[in-house]
């Protein structure tokens, strides 16, 4: 986990009973899911494999361990998981260097965040090196703290990630806003008490209890995410 600044109060400036806001990275604030699918097809098709579109909704938004794990099983690949995550991470990083839009939506709602000096964390299962290349696109003043993949023992959809989050921003996970485009991400936010948004980008999300779903975050403002904490 990096920090930016020390940790901050539990509440905004306002008394909001909103503490902290905590945005996944992938799929969510970047339109970068596609990517590492489409480097998950180039990178087994350099190995004599085919992958399966319907695996698609299996390896979205998990973490690289269990994503790269599947598809060796999967298609019986003859490369070792160490290996292949390498070669998956160099794929996306030379994707990014070349393009990396945002998510409609997501500039504003992170200036919006900033501008009333919401307590923000990114929290993502992908690795470090990954985040740190996607910041500077981001934008890292937007973030008190980030969180990497391999940065925790257990990764989404364990609720670790986001508990270590809150913590790191003083902030009551009951108090915090979740904003997550995969039903993995989501089960690590509910799994932690947090609030939840999903922003569904690959397969759909139903809605459920402390969980509301929208199609952007053309939708999201601050003034919604205060309004959760009152759902």
């Amino acid at each position: 986990m990096t920090s930016t600044v020390p940790a901050l109060s539990t509440r905004t400036a306002d008394g909001s009973a909103l503490q902290a806001v905590l945005l996944d990275m992938d799929g969510t604030l970047v339109d970068s899911e596609g990517f590492w699918w489409d480097v998950e097809v180039e990178v087994f098709a350099s190995l004599g494999h085919t992958l399966d579109d319907t695996w698609r909704h299996v390896v979205v938004g998990g973490p690289m361990t269990r994503s790269a794990g599947f598809l060796i099983e999967a298609t019986g690949a003859d490369i070792g998981l160490d290996e292949l995550t390498v070669l998956l991470n160099q794929g996306f990083e030379d994707r990014i260097d070349h393009s990396l839009p945002l998510m409609p939506g997501a500039a504003r709602l992170l200036a919006e965040l900033a501008e009333h000096r919401i307590p923000t964390a990114l929290v993502s299962a992908s690795h470090r090196r990954i985040i740190d290349r996607v910041l500077t696109t981001l934008g890292p003043q937007h973030f008190s703290l980030t969180v990497a993949g391999d940065e925790v023992t257990r990764t989404k959809p364990h609720p670790d990630p986001y508990l270590l989050a809150a913590a790191g921003l003083g902030a009551d996970p009951a108090r915090c806003a979740v904003v997550e485009d995969t039903a993995t991400g989501v089960a690590a936010a509910e799994a932690a008490g947090c609030h939840v948004v999903a922003v569904p980008s690959i397969a759909p999300i139903a809605p459920a209890a402390r969980r509301t779903v929208v199609p952007t975050l053309e939708h999201v403002d601050l003034a919604f995410l205060r309004g959760l904490m009152t759902v």
